[in-house]
C-alpha cells in the first residue's frame, strides 16, 4: 500500500496568473505528483495550492515550489488582506494514507532543513512538526507578519537556516497538521466590524472581556495580568472578520483546525445564529481549497435530519443538500468533483471503473471475448442491487405518510443500506483487479532461480488476493440480510416484494462469490488458509439459505 501525503503551500501572491503558472509548473515537473487544485484571491494576494503523492515526490515539489517562488515574489512590497510574512507563507504536510502524523511531522523537518540550507532563510516548524511547544500555534509563528519579522528572528530563532532577516523573501512556517479546511461566510454587511464580532462570538479564543462596553470598555486582566477572554463556540476553529472588494461584501474568515470538534454544519449554525442576532444575515459560503468527502456526507445528513428526512441516500444527492443548505454555490459554482479531495484522487488511478458504466456497456464489456469482467465482477453487482433494494424501501418507510415517528430508525437502515452498496460496488473492480494481478504475476520473468522463485511468490499472493475478494462479496452479501427482512417485516407494506427481491439477488451474488472463492482456491498452495476459508465459506452459504427463507416468508404474508 503507498503512502500518501497532501501537501497545501499559500504563497503571497493572488494577482498575477504567470506567476503562478511557473510555481505550479515546478511542482507538476515531479514525477508522481498531481496538482489537485489553485485557488488564487485578488483582495487576500494569496493563493492556496494543494498536491498530493508519496512522500519522497511530494517534498522534492513542495522544494522547487518554494524555490521558484522565493525567485518569483518579492515580500517587501506585498500588501494583502490576509495574514503573511513570507513568499511561501506556510507549506503544511497532511498524511493521508499508510502514513501516521509522527512520520509527517519528521518529512516537514526534513523539507525545513532543506530549505534553510539551500534556500538560506528562516524557517519555522508549527502544528505537529514544532520543536517549541508555543509554535503549534500558527498564530504566534506569524505574530507581526512580514513588518515585524526584523525584529522575530531577533527574539524568536527559527527552527531552520538563518538568524537574519531576509527582505525579499521574509520567512516560511513549514508543518504537519490534520485537515484544516479554510472557509469563509459570506455576509449581507460591508461592516468589518460587524463580521468581527461575529467571529469573535465563533472563535475558540473568542473576545477580550472588557468593562462596559464590550468594544471600548477597559481591559479586564486576570491575576497573572493576562487579558481575560469570554471564549467563542467553536472548538478548534480560528476567525476574523474582512471586508472583500471582489465581493462587495463582509465574510468571516475562519480555519477550522480540527473538523471532529467542530464539524463545518456546526461551524455554519452558530455563524448563522451570531449574524442573525446582530441583525445580519449569511448569504452563503465559500470553501477555499479542496475538502474532505465525510465532511460534506456529514452536513448533508445533518441538514436532512433537521428535516426529519432520511439520510440514506445516493451520495451525489447528500453532497447536493450540503450544498444548497450552507450554499457553498453563492459566489461562484461548487463542483464536488473538483473540490472534493478524495474525488481528486481517485482520478489519478486513470482506469477507467466497470461501476462508472452504463448498465449496457457493461453487459456489452461482461460479453466480450475478454476473461474480465467475469462472474466474479457480476456477482459482487448483483449484491449490490440486493442492497441497494432494501435502502430503497427504507427510504420508503421514512417518508411514508402516517409514520413520520419512526423516520430516524428507516433512516438507520437505509443509511446502512448504502453503505452496503458502496461496499459492494467498489467489489465488482477489485475482482477484476484481482484477477489482472494473476495475469500480470504470470507475465513476470523467469530466466533464473531468483526470478522464477519470485514468479511463484507473486502468482501465489495474487491467487490469495483473487479468493479473498469474493469472499468478502459473501460477506457483504451476508451483511444485508438483516436490512432485508427488517425492510420485510416492519416495512411499507407496498414494497415488500422489493425487499423479496432484493433477497434473490443477494443470495444469487453470494453463490456466485462462493464459486470465485473456490476455483482460485484450487490454485493456492497453503493448504491451511485454503480449507479455513472454504469452511467459512460453506457455513455462511447455509445461512444465506436460512435467511432468504425466512425473508421471502415475510413478504409471502404481504402478497
Amino acid at each position: 500500500m503507498k503512502q500518501l501525503i497532501e501537501c497545501v503551500p499559500n504563497f503571497s501572491e493572488g494577482r498575477d496568473p504567470e506567476v503562478i503558472r511557473k510555481i505550479t509548473d515546478r511542482i507538476e515537473s515531479v514525477k508522481g505528483v498531481r496538482l489537485l487544485d489553485v485557488d488564487m484571491g485578488y483582495a487576500t494576494h494569496r493563493t492556496v495550492v494543494t498536491f498530493v503523492g508519496e512522500p519522497e515526490a511530494v517534498l522534492e515539489a513542495a522544494f522547487r515550489a518554494m524555490q521558484e517562488a522565493q525567485l518569483l515574489i518579492d515580500m517587501s512590497v506585498h500588501k494583502g488582506e490576509h495574514p503573511r510574512f513570507g513568499a511561501t507563507d506556510v507549506c503544511p504536510l497532511i498524511p493521508l494514507s499508510n502514513i501516521s502524523m509522527e512520520e509527517v511531522a519528521k518529512l516537514a523537518h526534513q523539507l525545513a532543513k532543506r530549505v534553510g540550507d539551500e534556500l538560506d532563510y528562516p524557517v519555522y516548524c508549527y502544528e505537529s512538526a514544532a520543536k517549541v511547544p508555543e509554535r503549534k500555534n500558527l498564530a504566534f509563528v506569524r505574530a507581526g507578519e512580514y513588518e515585524g519579522l526584523a525584529q522575530k528572528v531577533k527574539e524568536h530563532t527559527p527552527d531552520f537556516g538563518p538568524v537574519a532577516f531576509k527582505p525579499r523573501t521574509g520567512a516560511t512556517a513549514i508543518g504537519a497538521r490534520d485537515f484544516l479546511i479554510a472557509v469563509n461566510f459570506n455576509l449581507n454587511t460591508t461592516s468589518t466590524r460587524l463580521a468581527n464580532a461575529v467571529a469573535f462570538d465563533v472563535r475558540e479564543a473568542g473576545r477580550v472581556l472588557r468593562e462596559g462596553n464590550p468594544l471600548t470598555g477597559k481591559i479586564i486582566n486576570d491575576e497573572n495580568g493576562e487579558p481575560k477572554r469570554i471564549p467563542g463556540t467553536c472548538k478548534g476553529t480560528k476567525a476574523i472578520g474582512w471586508y472583500i472588494d471582489e465581493y462587495g461584501i463582509a465574510q468571516v474568515s475562519m480555519n477550522i483546525t480540527d473538523i471532529n470538534a467542530t464539524p463545518l454544519h456546526i461551524a455554519f449554525e452558530e455563524i448563522v445564529k451570531s449574524a442573525t442576532s446582530r441583525g445580519l444575515r449569511v448569504t452563503g459560503t465559500e470553501i477555499v481549497g479542496l475538502v474532505p468527502l465525510r465532511v460534506l456526507r456529514e452536513a448533508g445528513r445533518y441538514f436532512l435530519h433537521k428535516q426529519k428526512r432520511s439520510s440514506g441516500i445516493a451520495e451525489d444527492e447528500l453532497l447536493k443538500i450540503a450544498v444548497k443548505s450552507m450554499g457553498l454555490d453563492d459566489l461562484k459554482p461548487f463542483d464536488s468533483k473538483k473540490n472534493v479531495i478524495e474525488y481528486l484522487i481517485a482520478d489519478t488511478a486513470g482506469q477507467p471503473l466497470l461501476v462508472k458504466q452504463t448498465l449496457e456497456t457493461f453487459a456489452d464489456t461482461t460479453a466480450s471475448e475478454a476473461p474480465a469482467p467475469g462472474g466474479g465482477s457480476v456477482a459482487a453487482y448483483v449484491g449490490a442491487l440486493g442492497a441497494a433494494l432494501g435502502t430503497m424501501v427504507a427510504n420508503l418507510s421514512a417518508h411514508k405518510r402516517g409514520w413520520e415517528e419512526h423516520w430516524e430508525a428507516f433512516s438507520r437502515d437505509a443509511e446502512t443500506g448504502q453503505a452496503l452498496t458502496r461496499r459492494l460496488c467498489s467489489l465488482v473492480d477489485e475482482d477484476t483487479q484481482a484477477f489482472n494481478g494473476i495475469m500480470e504475476a504470470f507475465k513476470l520473468p523467469k530466466n533464473t532461480p531468483e526470478e522464477t522463485q519470485a514468479r511463484k511468490n507473486a502468482i501465489q499472493e495474487a491467487t490469495k488476493n483473487a479468493i479473498e475478494v469474493p469472499f468478502s462479496v459473501m460477506q457483504a452479501c451476508l451483511e444485508t440480510y438483516p436490512l432485508l427482512l427488517r425492510m420485510a417485516k416492519d416495512g411499507n407494506p407496498n414494497s415488500a416484494s422489493d425487499a423479496g427481491v432484493g433477497a434473490l439477488c443477494t443470495t444469487a451474488a453470494l453463490k456466485g462469490a462462493l464459486l470465485n472463492v473456490k476455483i482460485n482456491a484450487g490454485s493456492y498452495t497453503d493448504k491451511g488458509f485454503v480449507n479455513s476459508i472454504l469452511l467459512d465459506a460453506e457455513k455462511m452459504l447455509l445461512d444465506a439459505q436460512h435467511a432468504e427463507a425466512a425473508i421471502l416468508a415475510e413478504v409471502n404474508k404481504h402478497l
